[in-house]
């Protein structure tokens, strides 16, 4: 199973709106084939590893990462290519959550003579698909906040420099996140002061583009911007109805998407986020400033935080905050993080957790 999710991992960022899978077959105590899901819209990891193994699945044991699914979709159902392989065993680390699966699988399988067992190092699958789990049973992406940081918690100087905090292997991790997710977010503020292109830069040039997503609640954003010209990846604006007519227009001329997220003054971050899961948006990366970070981190709604932290203090009252907005009056109302964990990268630190509900 462990193997299964090592391939598994090979789809990390190219399996969406899919789970990502793993499979390995052993027969008489050796692995007679293996395959992962590699894109959605592709063959599943169960085909792969059938066909790796031809006659020898029959009789086989079948270690895959998730429930194999029973519809049809864009692929036909791997459950029924499983009984027709006379796979003898299926062991399963968990039960898909997706409604058009959930139980719905093992039960062709067993109806087929099949021995299932499920429950297999369930807690691992979990964290593997926490992105796919979320989107199909919340109806939203897996929100990420990536922060970068000082010391003393800086994210600018008093005089509005940011770049760069970091060193180059920290900076490069955080790449491997933008190829990992769905799409990015930032704030407008971010956009106007540095006109960044959010797209993902790896040394292999092998790197995929995330949806860019600006939230701009009065769509300012110049439709002379530089990204919205690049084209490496669709720009999506979410703004709120009260913006000018006039702005959204020319931001659709431009090439943009504009999304209409509340009609208040501020961009509504439960509804965008809805807005983002019905357009299959299974993972969000929010790279924004301090008052887009604690929109998200009072909306609830966040899931994980990855803070990079260098060996640098910037000092000064007025010096920018990695989280600002109005904060929390209170201790109790602390966003708190369980599961950490943290690992120096170069001369800087990341810490990761997942936000305790």
């Amino acid at each position: 199973m462990r193997e299964a999710f090592r391939l598994a991992a090979h789809g990390r960022g190219r399996t969406s709106p899919n789970p990502m899978v793993g499979a390995v077959l052993v027969r008489d105590g050796r692995i007679v084939g293996m395959g992962w899901h590699r894109k959605a819209g592709t063959e599943h990891a169960e085909i792969h590893a059938l066909r790796m193994a031809g006659e020898l699945a029959q009789g086989a044991t079948l270690y895959v990462t998730l429930e194999p699914c029973s519809h049809t979709g864009r692929t036909g159902p791997c459950a029924k290519a499983i009984l027709t392989a006379g796979v003898k065993r299926v062991v399963a680390a968990m039960e898909d959550p997706n409604p058009k699966v959930s139980g719905r699988g093992f039960q062709m399988l067993r109806e087929g003579g099949v021995e299932v067992s499920c429950g297999l190092l369930e807690s691992e699958a979990r964290r593997l698909n926490e992105a796919f789990i979320t989107w199909v049973t919340k109806k939203r992406p897996f929100v990420t906040l990536k922060m970068a940081m000082t010391l003393d918690g800086k994210t600018a100087t008093a005089g509005g420099e940011s770049q760069w905090i970091t060193g180059e292997a920290a900076r490069l991790r955080g790449h491997i996140l933008r190829d990992e997710n769905d799409a990015i977010l930032v704030g407008i503020g971010t956009v106007l002061a540095d006109h960044p292109s959010l797209t993902t830069r790896l040394p292999d040039g092998n790197g995929k583009n995330p949806i860019r997503v600006v939230l701009d609640s009065q769509a300012r954003i110049s439709p002379s911007e530089p990204m919205l010209y690049d084209k490496a990846a669709p720009i999506w604006v979410a703004a709120t109805e009260t913006a000018p007519p006039e702005n959204v227009k020319k931001l659709r001329a431009a090439g943009a998407d504009v999304l209409f997220a509340g009609a208040g003054p501020r961009v509504d971050v439960p509804l965008l986020l809805r807005l983002l899961g019905e357009r299959n948006v299974c993972s969000l990366l929010v790279e924004g400033g301090s008052t887009v970070h604690f929109s998200f981190l009072s909306s609830g709604l966040s899931d994980k935080i990855c803070a990079f932290i260098a060996p640098m203090l910037f000092g000064g009252k007025n010096a920018t905050p990695t989280v600002g907005g109005e904060g929390f009056s209170q201790i109790a109302d602390a966003v708190r993080l369980t599961e950490t964990s943290w690992e120096q990268i170069g001369d800087d630190f990341c810490i990761a957790g997942y936000i305790k509900r």
